[in-house]
């Protein structure tokens, strides 16, 4: 099979063109770098089932010659990261959008098997704990940026089924859970890597807001072999699936594990979202997902917890630090 990945050099996208590859498949990766990093698919380079073509999939022509050539697209693409989202919103909604808009209009023209990475931001602020596929969303004020990303998505969300139901479009739809592991950037506002890299440098731990909010992980290795497993599941076309771990944790008590497991002499310090971000920010107390429906479809269960998880970045973020000063 013949896989093209949408955003593969970035986090997500490199550790599933490597599963690929080591399962026999050929991989085009398309990528323009505004958030992926050349270095995360660099031992992939010089393997012959392996291409990257450096490009926006906002290039209609060129994304039209890479579905022809493939079997299945996984659209990973967009624009992500809390900071991110809140420092450049217009880019957010157009690189989301316009940009699936692209891929699966591609797909439709030469009838590919496509797999849309949506997000948990799409519940928004419901309180309906856990979150369920068909629970309603509940969005903040337009005037806060942050929820032009979760709208986004979810219009992102709206086409793929719409392409689906109008045209048969083979599409799944997965919502990531905060997937976290080895090559991930605290750069755009990613909580873990942040914490790391800071308890290893023994810098103060910055939590922000009240530190009482809860996230659930999920390691990276379990999401590539659920999106594997979920591509090769028939029954999967046509709905959509969260994908995470149910292992809750709140960020203050996130920030003491790191801190233990690294042994570091860092401090937390608490910091309002207005003053990290420079404007109002609106946040949720709780965030967990059901997994009722992927553990149907495909018999998901996270086999990694939180703290193996932990183990996994705190090494790699060491070597990448040592790299680094040496």
């Amino acid at each position: 099979m013949h896989y093209l990945i949408t955003g593969g050099a970035g986090f997500i996208g490199s550790h599933l063109a490597e599963s690929l590859l080591l399962g026999g498949h050929t991989v085009t990766v398309i990528d323009d770098l505004s958030t992926g990093n050349i270095r995360n698919i660099q031992a992939l380079m010089p393997n012959p089932c392996f291409r990257f073509v450096y490009d926006s999939v906002r290039n209609e022509g060129l994304m039209n010659q890479l579905a022809e050539s493939c079997d299945v697209i996984v659209h990973l693409a967009a624009a992500v990261g809390v900071r991110l989202i809140v420092e450049r919103p217009v880019h957010t909604i157009e690189t989301n959008i316009h940009g699936t808009e692209v891929v699966l209009a591609a797909a439709n023209r030469f009838r590919k098997k496509v797999l849309l990475a949506s997000t948990s931001e799409v519940y928004g602020k419901s309180e309906a704990i856990p979150f369920h596929e068909d629970d309603d969303t509940v969005l903040g004020s337009t005037r806060f940026s942050r929820w032009s990303y979760a709208c986004s998505k979810a219009i992102d969300e709206f086409l793929g089924l719409a392409y689906h139901q109008q045209y048969g479009l083979p599409v799944i739809i997965v919502r990531l859970f905060n997937t976290v592991g080895p090559r991930q950037t605290g750069q755009y506002g990613m909580v873990i890597p942040r914490f790391v890299e800071r308890a290893l440098r023994n810098e103060p731990l910055e939590i922000y807001g009240s530190g009482k909010q809860t996230r659930c992980f999920c390691c990276v290795f379990d999401v590539v072999r659920a999106l594997e497993d979920l591509l090769n599941c028939p029954s999967a076309c046509g709905q959509v699936f969260n994908l995470g771990s149910d292992e809750e944790v709140s960020i203050e008590e996130l920030a003491d594990r790191v801190i233990a497991m690294t042994q570091s002499r860092s401090v937390k310090v608490f910091r309002k979202y207005e003053e990290v971000y420079g404007r109002p920010f609106d946040d949720m107390i709780r965030r967990v997902p059901s997994l009722e429906r992927i553990r149907q479809a495909i018999h998901f269960q996270p086999t990694y917890t939180l703290s193996d998880t932990l183990r996994l970045i705190i090494e790699e973020m060491k070597g990448r630090l040592n790299a680094h000063q040496g």
